[in-house]
């Protein structure tokens, strides 16, 4: 059942669809609809291309409280609210013995309108922010696959600017769009960033996940019982995410290093799951008269940083311009933090008629920075000898700083006394993320 009735036939069909735009956005999930819609509030004209037909299932469901400035900005507050999402006001901790921490109350450091925010789920999530794009101007075709960006020339020595896209219809006709901005928000995908060979992975995230949904599981009660759960296996080697759904159903998986959890065991995946589940005290209790309600499915999820974020006429946004661990959810939020960063810059960019690669990438430090805050707290996560407990007691002014980057207030923030402080008892990253903006790395392919 949906959380509120949606309407995707408000979206454009191709026989409306014009040749020739300020701004192309591919990918029509939370980054490329936030860039979409906000361009659109600026009075731009904006097209936003999704290759599949909404609703579709998609995994990453908690939202953390930094979320509700930007989803307020998107006129997406009330429609929220109307949502039977459940409301999330915290997230819990769980050691390898199945023994809980004290919760991480989002209350500590927000005010009263960002101390909760929702576990969505994502099919009906994305058809909301979809349809949001769509009522407020936007072009929004669905079923539309770009095959191509269009760039001013094929020549691998010369500098070459994206002017549009080449898109496939639902009925296999192909289309050129012309546009001033192309903004690639495919996800995963990460179409521009993968064809020029910017993408970098880190060598100590190398992650995979196995997850399903449940219905029946057992949940905590009050304030609670819409709490994310992170609960560690015995051995440390894996952690379960419990989190719970609309209509008594709850999102459940496992993530551990690729080479452990996948590469170096035999059995389905299934089998795999199940045996991490009974290394799991914490969680176990929770699922045993629960039903599964689908095969487990299994995700690659190396984390992942790009090069550069943008290049004359083009830019990267959400997983397109990277992935982190999801151990803290962050995806929707960098994926809506990212979406307005770059609706506002472009919005800019376009107001002063330089689209140059410098100006479209112009939101990128401010928004790697927040990055590097969870990049480090999840190297702490997987480091087995750390604790969060231990590490409170020894620095106990700390924990607003923990709760802080918990809750996605990471950006224009000072951590370092925090991480200064960690690296005493882990060993840490030495520097926050740094994307290069050199003219000598500018697109020179056509992709």
């Amino acid at each position: 059942m949906s959380p509120i009735e949606t309407d995707t036939s408000r979206a454009s069909t191709p026989d409306q669809i014009r040749d020739r735009y300020d701004v192309v956005v591919v990918g029509g999930g939370p980054a490329g609809a936030t860039a979409a819609t906000l361009l659109a509030q600026r009075g731009r004209d904006v097209l936003l291309l999704e290759r599949d037909v909404f609703p579709r299932f998609k995994i990453g469901e908690s939202l953390i409280p930094a979320v509700v400035g930007t989803l307020e900005r998107l006129g997406m507050i009330e429609k929220m609210s109307a949502s039977n999402f459940p409301k999330k006001y915290s997230v819990q901790f769980f050691s390898g013995s199945g023994k809980s921490s004290a919760p991480f109350y989002f209350s500590e450091t927000e005010t009263e309108e960002q101390s909760q925010t929702w576990q969505v789920l994502r099919a009906d999530f994305d058809t909301m922010m979809f349809d949001n794009a769509v009522e407020h101007g936007v072009d929004g075709l669905q079923g539309a696959a770009v095959r191509r960006v269009l760039f001013d020339s094929a020549e691998p020595e010369t500098e070459a600017s994206a002017r549009g896209v080449q898109v496939e219809m639902s009925d296999g006709s192909k289309r050129e769009i012309r546009s001033r901005v192309v903004v690639d928000a495919t996800g995963q995908r990460a179409m521009i960033s993968r064809q020029l060979g910017l993408r970098t992975t880190d060598p100590r995230l190398r992650q995979a996940s196995i997850f399903t949904h449940y219905r029946g599981a057992v949940r905590d009660e009050g304030i609670d019982e819409g709490a994310t759960l992170i609960l560690q296996t015995r051995d440390k080697n894996s952690w379960f995410w419990f989190i719970p759904l609309p209509d008594d159903t709850a999102s459940v998986g496992v993530v551990g290093q690729i080479d452990y959890l996948i590469q170096g065991r035999q059995g389905d995946p299934q089998k795999i799951f199940d045996e991490e589940l009974a290394l799991c005290p914490g969680l176990t209790p929770r699922l045993s008269e629960a039903e599964q309600l689908f095969p487990v499915r299994v995700l690659n999820e190396f984390s992942y940083m790009t090069r550069r974020p943008a290049g004359d006429g083009w830019v990267l946004a959400g997983d397109a311009f990277g992935f982190l661990d999801p151990m803290y959810s962050t995806g929707v939020l960098l994926a809506l933090k990212s979406g307005e960063f770059v609706g506002d810059t472009v919005a800019d960019a376009l107001d002063a008629d330089d689209v140059s690669g410098g100006r479209l990438g112009s939101f990128a430090p401010r928004l790697l920075e927040g990055m590097s805050a969870f990049r480090r707290l999840v190297y702490a996560f997987y480091d087995q000898e750390f604790s969060f407990g231990r590490f409170l007691k020894k620095f106990p002014h700390h924990r607003r700083d923990i709760v802080s980057i918990l809750v996605g207030d990471v950006f224009d923030k000072d951590f370092e006394p925090l991480f200064g402080d960690l690296a005493t008892m882990i060993d840490l990253p030495n520097e926050p993320y740094r994307v290069p903006m050199q003219s000598s790395e500018r697109a020179t392919a056509t992709v």
